[in-house]
């Protein structure tokens, strides 16, 4: 996720790392045990919760966990996030960019084959990005929007040129869309990659499996010769399914039941805290939520403490109404953070003309597990403040196509991403298409294009405050807490770590880890 350049990214890589750090907890359940050299052999059954059955593997969307776990099984991406927070070489081999970070070079990695026998080049690096560029549905146009042109210079040379200066580019490519398959591919049912994996039979919505591609390019991984994905999207199935051992590991675990798991002597909790909250998404589109003052009465109806013990019970950490967590360097920590204030939440409502609001909250747990009783503890707080919200429970399956960015006022997450400018630029640039509550601010926008470049961190800070403080104070999300992501595993699945980006190791667990012999 620069030969000013190298020195430059590895100062910046040190600093990113030493934050997330602190925000890494770790595997609980059993001490920490010696490093220990992968084997090879066995069935791993993953329960994952997150799929539908619209799921397919086109990179263009990939909007919830199970997608975004099988992708990386077939496919590989262009960098790599590590368990450090670090952006390290994957299919880009190497890097370097020229004073002011607009041109960049990127070698591909040499001796890399498509499970079709295909030899990596450029070519299918450049059609994998080119595929989220220009006219096109994918949830990554805006983050590809930034490539002023994508050239190849030799078949194992890429160069990127972007619109202005992005000192951070190998993060922004470590995004999950940008996994590569052949040059022209299309067939997004039957995917062909690089990856660990190849698909030998698929179920969307149900079930999945995969087996080892045997000629896989990373030492160390594909250790296991089979993966099974069976989809479990109601949580109390999937703890059942890890407990009885129908299944190795699992996702989302509910924080209800992480104390009972982790006493099980033959299971392990990995937690992971990062980037990951939890939202409460308003088009600021549509009545009533055009209104800044009806958004800020809304931010001051919930009751943050309470949220975060009753439907996470504190496993996280409050959230301030904007996206960018404690462990960032460029989190703003003087920032005032938010009080439940019903009266507060009257005067903004009589600041729009209102004396009471109804609104109706579309929730359902495919957002976060307990979202749905979140929803109900803040329908609760927000009445002592004269707003009444109708909680309207959405199905699981179908949800991120049929309610999320379609309802006015619904509920969301975003498991964070490496860097400020990623997060920002993905989830509140005006013209992004994942810009959930469409906010639109000019300031906003052109700040964050002047900070991309800016190679001065203190001027860099100062921007990224500004532009979390515009979020908190006019921006369409209310965000009450980030939560740390808690996976469950069996004991006999070896080599667990920890991740600073997304849960199931950075969607990259079937990849990494191997069966106890």
């Amino acid at each position: 996720m620069t030969s000013i350049s190298k020195g430059l990214i590895l100062d910046r890589r040190s600093l990113i790392a030493g934050a997330s750090a602190l925000g890494i907890a770790g595997l609980m359940g059993r001490p920490a045990l010696a490093q220990e050299t992968p084997v090879r052999g066995g069935v791993f059954v993953m329960g994952i919760g997150g799929g539908s059955t619209t799921d397919d593997f086109d990179l263009r969307k990939l909007t919830d966990w199970v997608p975004v776990n099988q992708a990386y099984m077939v496919m590989n991406g262009l960098v790599e996030i590590d368990k450090d927070n670090v952006a390290q070489p994957e299919l880009f081999e190497s890097w370097t960019a020229a004073e002011g970070a607009v041109e960049w070079t990127f070698k591909v990695r040499q001796g890399v084959t498509f499970h079709n026998g295909k030899t990596l080049t450029a070519d299918d690096i450049i059609y994998s990005l080119n595929i989220h560029r220009g006219e096109t549905t994918s949830a990554a146009v805006s983050v590809a929007a930034a490539f002023k042109d994508v050239a190849k210079v030799s078949d194992s040379e890429v160069k990127i040129t972007l619109e202005s200066g992005n000192a951070d580019l190998p993060y922004v490519l470590s995004d999950y869309h940008f996994l590569v398959v052949p040059d022209g591919f299309q067939a997004w049912s039957n995917p062909i990659g690089t990856g660990p994996f190849t698909l030998e039979s698929f179920e969307p919505g149900v079930r999945a499996r995969f087996v080892r591609n045997e000629s896989y390019w990373k030492p160390g991984c594909a250790n296991v010769d089979a993966v099974e994905v069976i989809v479990i999207n109601d949580i109390a199935a999937r703890t059942n399914a890890l407990m009885s051992g129908q299944v190795h590991a699992i996702n989302r675990v509910d924080f209800k039941t992480v104390d009972l798991l982790s006493q099980a002597p033959n299971l392990q909790i990995v937690r992971s805290a990062g980037g990951q909250h939890f939202t409460f998404l308003m088009d600021c589109t549509q009545a009533p939520f055009q209104d800044n003052n009806v958004r800020m009465a809304i931010k001051h109806a919930i009751n943050r403490d309470q949220l975060l013990q009753t439907a996470l019970l504190g496993n996280g950490r409050l959230g301030n109404d904007h996206p960018i967590p404690s462990t960032d360097r460029f989190y703003h920590s003087e920032l005032a953070q938010r009080p439940y204030d019903p009266e507060k939440a009257k005067y903004y409502l009589k600041q729009a003309g209102l004396d009471s609001l109804k609104v109706t909250l579309s929730s359902s747990d495919a957002a976060f597990p307990g979202a749905v009783d979140a929803a109900s503890v803040f329908r609760t707080a927000a009445s002592a403040a004269g707003i009444e919200v109708e909680v309207k429970r959405e199905p699981t399956d179908g949800y991120w196509d049929n309610v999320w960015m379609k309802a006015p006022f619904c509920m969301s997450f975003w498991g964070g991403r490496p860097t400020a400018d990623q997060m920002l630029t993905i989830a509140y640039q005006s013209a992004s298409a994942q810009n959930d509550t469409r906010w639109a601010n000019e300031e906003f926008d052109k700040l964050l294009v002047e900070a991309r470049a800016l190679l001065d961190e203190n001027r860099r800070r100062e921007i990224y405050w500004r532009l979390q403080e515009l979020i908190s104070n006019e921006g369409g999300a209310m965000i009450p807490m980030f939560g740390d992501y808690i996976d469950a595993s069996s004991t006999k699945v070896k080599g667990v770590q920890p991740h600073p980006m997304f849960n199931l190791m950075g969607a990259r667990m079937a990849e990494k880890v191997w069966l106890e012999a």
